[in-house]
């Protein structure tokens, strides 16, 4: 009984699903049907349409609009309007390889007529005047004329090139950045590379900077600043105006990167005519030591060239910790005489103790020293009056390592290179050059030299008086 009360039951349920299976198939099927008819009414209609319409007036219009675009059936493209093309300007090819060009300035325009280059940077006027100031004395031109109020700067090699940059004032409601000038000509040699050219009326001598504020140099220190500002070595802190000279603020904390730029400046002034003992600029293309002085930054060509030569410390000297160079950071006691002792003595500076830093200076905080300054504060003891730390400091029994040095007190500092009796001062190449200027006048006024004729040789430099 049982078992057919379950045959039963399995043969309605079959009976069910196999009706349900019909039900859907069923449905789906009329669906079908339904689209299939819907279309055809449609495809149907549309003939009918159109039919009507070709025997109708507007038919030929309506073909017209529904027939396809002739260049396209026969494969032609369709030519768009090409856009207007922007001419690029690029520098002359006669453009003098010798000119320094400033990093990341963009060249607007040239005129080959004049040999005027126009070019625009994000620089500030006094970061590409300090620029060019720099690079010229460096690779060896010639100076001759300097406004920095102006913003004016003109340089001559030996072979006759001249070039004047001219730095355009801000103008309001410009965009931010310094519009500046290059201008260049080829001519005859007036004088010998290392003879400056004598200075037109009214414009200075040499590169003299005219600071405003030079009597406020303490007077110890003023004549070594006045004679390193003569030979155009020194910045402003603060850029000139069209109503007021630069001003150099000597009794300001003087930064790291001031006084690199200054120590490369001083060093190839005094020894412009010994390109052996010159420091190298670095090029744009190097790569930089620094992580915190990239290849744009304005003083990059002076920091990096220290590196490179090893008198700054970093990996390639084998400090792998001096990663970072703090440029605008003050400047301390102890790295100004790490930095410039090396460039007084010109070799490797022997290893020295706390001991006999003591002994040597007495100095009372010689413990307070960094362990990699000692060497230099000993080997600068071995100068006698021209150390370093007695011209600058005077006498004293504290050295205070970690003390900012001043503006004033790092130019000084920068006014006499070398050891003992083999140095070169500021004040005895300001007085060879201007011998070599009046000998030449009175020559040119005798008629006993042409004009463009060889120079009046410039005397050698001599000791500076103690």
């Amino acid at each position: 009984m049982a078992r057919s009360l379950r045959l039963l039951c399995a043969s309605v349920r079959r009976e069910s699903v196999e009706r349900g299976r019909f039900v859907v198939v069923h449905r789906l099927t009329k669906g079908r049907m339904m689209r299939s008819l819907l279309g055809l009414g449609c495809f149907l209609g549309s003939v009918g349409l159109l039919s009507a319409c070709a025997n109708g007036p507007g038919s030929e219009a309506l073909e017209r609009a529904l027939m396809a675009d002739p260049q396209l059936q026969s494969g032609t493209s369709v030519s768009s309007p090409s856009p207007t093309a922007v001419a690029v300007p690029t520098l002359p090819a006669d453009f003098p390889a010798a000119i320094p060009r400033y990093p990341q300035a963009e060249l607007e325009s040239v005129d080959p007529a004049t040999g005027t280059t126009r070019w625009r940077s994000e620089a500030t006027r006094d970061r590409i005047m300090r620029f060019y100031q720099e690079a010229l004395q460096t690779n060896g031109w010639q100076l001759t004329e300097t406004a920095l109020a102006a913003g004016t700067l003109t340089a001559q090699q030996a072979d006759g090139l001249t070039v004047t940059l001219i730095l355009q004032p801000p103008t309001a409601g410009a965009a931010a950045g310094t519009r500046f000038e290059l201008r260049y000509r080829r001519g005859t040699a007036t004088t010998s590379p290392a003879t400056p050219t004598s200075s037109s009326p009214g414009t200075s001598p040499l590169t003299s900077q005219d600071f405003s504020d030079l009597d406020q140099v303490p007077p110890s220190l003023r004549p070594a600043v006045t004679d390193l500002a003569a030979l155009g070595v020194l910045t402003p802190i603060a850029p000139a105006s069209a109503t007021s000279p630069p001003t150099f603020a000597p009794n300001q904390p003087l930064t790291r990167r001031d006084f690199a730029r200054w120590l490369v400046m001083a060093n190839n002034r005094l020894f412009r005519d010994r390109p052996g003992k010159q420091i190298r600029l670095a090029q744009a293309t190097d790569t930089p030591v620094f992580e915190d002085v990239p290849a744009r930054d304005p003083d990059f060509a002076a920091i990096q060239g220290l590196a490179e030569a090893g008198i700054l410390p970093s990996r390639l000297s084998g400090d792998s910790t001096a990663t970072q160079f703090r440029p605008d950071a003050p400047l301390n006691r102890e790295t100004l005489l790490r930095w410039k002792v090396p460039l007084d003595f010109r070799r490797t500076l022997a290893p020295a103790t706390v001991e006999a830093v003591q002994e040597t200076w007495g100095f009372q905080d010689a413990s307070r020293i960094s362990p990699d300054a000692l060497r230099a504060v000993l080997a600068d003891y071995q100068n006698g009056d021209l150390a370093n730390i007695r011209r600058v400091f005077g006498f004293t029994t504290l050295l205070q390592p970690q003390q900012q040095v001043t503006r004033a007190e790092g130019a000084a500092a920068l006014s006499y290179f070398g050891f003992q009796t083999e140095g070169v001062s500021a004040a005895d190449v300001l007085q060879a050059e201007q011998l070599a200027r009046s000998v030449n006048t009175s020559r040119q006024e005798a008629g006993t030299v042409p004009t463009g004729g060889a120079s009046a040789p410039v005397m050698g430099p001599t000791l500076p008086h103690p």
